[in-house]
């Protein structure tokens, strides 16, 4: 009898994707094998969206290009460059009021240096990436599996990588043009609807097999914990509440995906997530203290005993 189908999901988050990132190379390492046997669908959102096209990118002989561990030096190697402004910038942009706060030319290089010219329909597992489309306003979803099958629905990798993540205020929004149809897609960071895309991919599994058994493993990018005090939301207008909406959006939107997977899958969603104590929650601080203290919380979380023991239920699992 086939076992359950297995899914990785990866939430949003900038910066943060090195807690992700770390985890999965402690899977990889705890299995032996890469996440793209492991898994039978890996959905990301955002910065989840990067690590899931990463993991799934094809390489020389059918192998992967990329493992866990080389997509946790991205954010070592890259970060600085992705989340980097001139003077001018900081001046033109009212230090993001006025316009988006980063040019996308860093984000950008990353990617084509990461994706080359690999497409959406070349992934090694079933991938799903999130996106918002502006103009249709509704979801925009990258399947690789639907992609497969239609060319009106495949995209470069980075592309998607570069539609997933482009978070309100941080990014200029890319306009994608299908070379299939000619059709033209505007596109924004999927956060603002699936930060946690877990209940997208299990949507997916049952689209598929409404019987299917679902083994979810869900990845955080650390819990935010900076308060938004009353005395000062309370008298917020349109650019006070501009300012944090963003992060309560996506804050809001993983917790209770999390909640409804729980209720939903109970033990067969192993969730990985920890506060942020300790490590800053601006998914734009890219500087090498705060990499290290993301690094330093993953290995936190990883050496907690009862998550410990979780994963490795779930990598039990996963090689059955």
């Amino acid at each position: 009898m086939a076992g359950p189908v297995r899914v990785l999901s990866i939430d949003g988050g900038g910066i943060r994707g090195v807690i992700p990132a770390a985890v999965l190379t402690e899977i990889e390492r705890r299995t032996d094998r890469p996440a793209a046997e492991l898994f039978d669908l890996i959905a990301g959102t955002s910065t989840g969206g990067i690590i899931a096209l990463g993991l799934t990118a094809p390489g020389e002989g059918g192998a992967p290009r990329w493992r866990a561990a080389d997509l946790l030096d991205l954010y070592r190697s890259e970060g600085a460059h992705i989340f980097s402004r001139s003077v001018w910038q900081r001046i033109r942009t009212a230090e993001g009021v006025l316009d988006e706060k980063y040019p996308a030319d860093g984000l950008e290089a990353a990617l084509q240096r990461y994706f080359g010219d690999a497409r959406l329909r070349d992934a090694l597992a079933p991938v799903l990436v999130t996106s918002y489309e502006l103009e249709g306003r509704k979801p925009f979803f990258f399947r690789s599996r639907r992609a497969a099958a239609d060319p009106v629905f495949d995209f470069p990798m980075r592309e998607a990588a570069r539609a997933t993540s482009a978070a309100p205020t941080y990014f200029e929004p890319p306009q994608l043009v299908n070379q299939a149809d000619g059709q033209r897609y505007a596109l924004v960071d999927g956060g603002v609807f699936a930060n946690n895309p877990s209940m997208c991919a299990y949507a997916e599994v049952l689209a598929e097999d409404r019987d299917a058994e679902v083994l979810m493993v869900s990845l955080g990018t650390g819990q935010l914990n900076r308060p938004i005090h009353y005395a000062q939301a309370k008298d917020w207008g349109l650019l006070g509440w501009a300012r944090s909406i963003f992060n309560v959006v996506l804050d809001g939107v993983s917790d209770t995906t999390d909640y409804e997977l729980e209720q939903v899958l109970a033990d067969r969603h192993a969730r990985f997530q920890i506060e942020l104590i300790g490590a800053s929650d601006d998914m734009d601080d890219a500087s090498p203290e705060n990499i290290a203290h993301l690094e330093h919380k993953a290995a936190e979380l990883l050496a907690d005993p009862k998550n410990d023991a979780k994963l490795d239920r779930v990598c039990a699992a996963l090689v059955a």
